[in-house]
């Protein structure tokens, strides 16, 4: 069997497969996932997909066959981007799962589970309980059913009701899938919108011939850009590989930061719902926080991670919810995220505005970002001690990590959860400006 410490982390499952991750101890997770969801939450069925990796399917039906072996019964779902099995668990009321490594490479597989209406798990919300109980399989107490599911047209009808499908005009889209689950999905959402769409890399292939399916990665967007020159197209959109991120390249082949593109989607929610709550995590850029103001809206920082945004958006019924990361989080979505949802958003307001991307940009580039940078450090507590400590006299907090803003320049510095490492996030008026402040705070460690 494989290891299950290695790949239970704190908000997923995932690991080399079939090294860390295999068919039986996928078969004992389903086992431990139907007994919790059915102890706690009362669950008598649950839904199941995978995406695209080889291994997908044979752990997925371990799994499958494990939750039946506690009385559940499974509608099985498919082939399926993670936003999908969440619209499949949210419009079914259900517990979920979809065996997916996201952006990990071809050798690693995981699971993505959340409880009944698209709800999270993590650590403290089931996670650590399904670890233990899945070291051994549990006794069969039933004998559920297993039925299939078609989901995705009501999906692509789903993401379409997030924006007004008349006021969309002609425009020259590329979209690189990465041979990732976008393959599956983009084409089912944008038959309906009166677009030139070209995919790139189209084909569901887990073991990503043609590039990584991280769009994080700049490397990874070299295609793209190039793509959206070659062809004059007005945006240019990078999928993970379970579909659930979207980036954005503009017609100059300039890459949109998630920060940018959590702006730009605030921005089309408010037109929507003026005087909404919109939710940003703290490593954002200031500009998203301005912006909602600008636009009327309630602006709300929060922790990196999303159990967080998804438990704030519940406390605050807050509208959406962007991180820098390339996640936004819609209230209607059953507050999770997607990267189709956030990438129609934004196609909707460049019609309605009839500018090109990087004009509706250009007012939100106020700042210069460092981008995440990663240290290895001995101790992550010390050392952000001793930086707070250096900074004492200025504006800082712990909220999560340390952030300190000196005005016109701050930074945030975030312990990993998993590696002896810090992350550091800086911002400030100019690229010079920006990498002496780098330099300064990380002479420090």
């Amino acid at each position: 069997m494989g290891d299950i410490d290695a790949i239970f982390k704190a908000y997923d499952v995932r690991g080399l497969a079939p090294e860390q991750l295999d068919a039986e101890l996928s078969g004992n997770i389903g086992a431990a996932y139907g007994r919790f969801v059915a102890d706690n939450d009362g669950a008598t069925s649950i839904v199941v997909g995978h995406d695209m990796r080889p291994t997908g399917p044979e752990f997925a039906a371990a799994f499958a066959e494990g939750a039946m072996s506690q009385g559940l019964d499974v509608i099985d779902i498919g082939l399926a981007s993670t936003d999908m099995m969440y619209f499949a668990s949210g419009s079914l009321d259900m517990p979920g799962a979809i065996f997916t490594a996201s952006h990990n490479p071809a050798e690693y597989n995981g699971i993505k589970m959340c409880r009944a209406g698209a709800a999270p798990m993590g650590a403290d919300t089931g996670l650590s309980e399904i670890k233990e109980n899945a070291r051994t399989r549990l006794d069969t107490t039933g004998n559920g059913s297993l039925s299939q599911k078609e989901m995705l047209d009501g999906f692509a009808d789903h993401v379409l009701s997030f924006v007004d499908v008349a006021q969309m005009k002609p425009l020259k889209i590329v979209a690189d899938t990465a041979n990732g689950m976008g393959g599956l999905v983009v084409p089912a959402v944008f038959q309906h919108l009166p677009f030139e769409l070209e995919i790139m890399y189209e084909e569901l292939d887990g073991t990503f011939p043609n590039h990584p399916a991280d769009p994080l990665n700049d490397a990874n967007l070299v295609d793209l850009k190039r793509r959206v020159t070659e062809v004059g197209a007005d945006i240019g959109l990078a999928f993970d590989g379970d579909a659930d991120r979207v980036f954005l390249v503009d017609a100059n082949a300039e890459g949109v930061s998630g920060s940018l593109t959590t702006a730009l989607v605030a921005e089309g929610i408010l037109q929507r719902e003026p005087g909404a709550t919109i939710l940003h995590n703290l490593i954002c850029s200031k500009v998203v926080p301005e912006i909602i103001a600008e636009n009327g809206g309630t602006a709300v920082r929060t922790q990196v991670g999303h159990s967080y945004i998804k438990a704030i958006m519940a406390d605050t019924g807050a509208a959406f919810g962007g991180e820098h990361s390339g996640h936004y989080y819609f209230r209607d979505n059953w507050r999770a995220d997607s990267g189709l949802i956030a990438a129609v958003v934004i196609l909707e307001a460049m019609c309605k505005a009839d500018q090109p991307l990087h004009e509706l940009v250009l007012p939100l580039r106020r700042y210069v970002a460092s981008g995440e940078i990663n240290t290895k450090v001995d101790d992550t507590s010390v050392t952000i001690d001793k930086v707070a400590a250096a900074y004492a006299g200025a504006d800082q907090d712990r909220f999560d990590g340390l952030t300190v803003d000196m005005g016109d320049w701050w930074f945030n510095l975030r312990p990993s959860n998993t590696e002896p490492l810090l992350r550091l996030n800086l911002e400030a008026g100019t690229e010079d400006e920006v990498a002496a402040r780098v330099a300064e705070v990380r002479a420090l460690f």
